[in-house]
């Protein structure tokens, strides 16, 4: 029997579309994996998201680290954690509260022994983007047809 290749999938497709002020929350799972990664990896705009440890037996909590060369969101930003659980199927969260639009970009998952996954978050400044307003405006316009064409035919029937 031949052993499946491990697996990395980030929760949601290719693209987020989050309101400012909303939580992200990126969820990565790594499947079919011998063995947990020993850590994971995120990165947004391909800079790493550097994070200071804490591990337990089955997970690891992450909280942001204080070197100025790296990406600091605790300070002033802060709001900014990872959360992972370590199993037969590891998950890895990247949350990060009060979203703005310097959060908007690429985020990367990279477990330490499989394939890396990526997600663009658009952070939205309460407008909606161009594809839901096309399809919004369609489904608002369906419905005044069908009562123009019902009336139509109500007077034309009389």
């Amino acid at each position: 029997m031949k052993a499946e290749e491990p697996n990395t999938t980030i929760m949601g497709g290719t693209d987020m579309h989050i309101n400012r002020g909303s939580t992200i929350n990126l969820t990565c799972i790594v499947e079919h994996s011998p063995e947990p990664p020993s850590n994971i990896l995120w990165t947004h705009n391909n800079q790493n998201v550097k994070l200071r440890c804490l591990f337990g037996p089955h997970f690891t909590v992450t909280c942001p680290c204080y070197d100025p060369q790296e990406i600091n969101y605790d300070s002033p930003r802060g709001g900014v954690s990872v959360i992972t659980e370590k199993g037969d199927v590891t998950v890895s969260y990247l949350l990060i509260q009060k979203a703005r639009a310097s959060d908007s970009g690429k985020y990367a998952c990279a477990p330490s022994n499989a394939i890396t996954q990526e997600i663009t978050v658009h952070v939205l400044n309460g407008e909606l983007p161009a594809a839901m307003q096309h399809g919004g405006q369609l489904k608002l316009e369906y419905p005044l047809t069908v009562f123009l064409l019902s009336v139509s035919i109500l007077i034309l029937g009389t």
